[in-house]
């Protein structure tokens, strides 16, 4: 019997797929629980239309992450730390500051979580963050430690 899964289900597939089940199964575990429908004409339908608007979702969440990334390009961030006398940082730089920095500075709320520091910064100088906004899409924002 063929099905279209409603939501994931483990070692069978994913939220929209359509798979090949035993009937037993099927009427037993899948659709009383309500994990998938019978593939028939109207629920072809309605997954098409569900495609369309995950589609069109997607492509709007593209062009939203294509103009954050433009603009975190543009400038690079500014982030002051209190040094000593050989521009060594007291402590250092961390991803919770670059967030910050972003927030402060270009207007966008970046999760720290994203953000991927290349190594312990400890100097005063210019670095770069990686930010990884999902579904492929990573950047790389220039940023520069300054003095207080």
């Amino acid at each position: 019997m063929e099905v279209i899964l409603i939501q994931d289900v483990d070692n069978l597939g994913g939220k929209n797929e359509v798979v090949n089940v035993k009937n037993g199964y099927a009427r037993n575990y899948l659709l009383p629980r309500q994990l998938a429908v019978e593939n028939s004409s109207s629920n072809k339908k309605q997954l098409e239309e569900r495609m369309k608007q995950v589609a069109k979702k997607e492509a709007i969440m593209l062009a939203e992450i294509n103009s954050v990334i433009a603009k975190l390009n543009e400038a690079p961030l500014k982030i002051g730390a209190k040094t000593g006398t050989s521009n060594k940082i007291f402590g250092s730089i961390t991803t919770l500051q670059v967030s910050r920095a972003i927030r402060e500075q270009k207007g966008y709320e970046i999760d720290r979580k994203k953000i991927t520091l290349p190594e312990e910064l400890k100097e005063i100088g210019s670095y770069k963050a990686t930010i990884d906004f999902g579904n492929g899409k990573s950047t790389e924002v220039e940023f520069e430690v300054i003095a207080e």
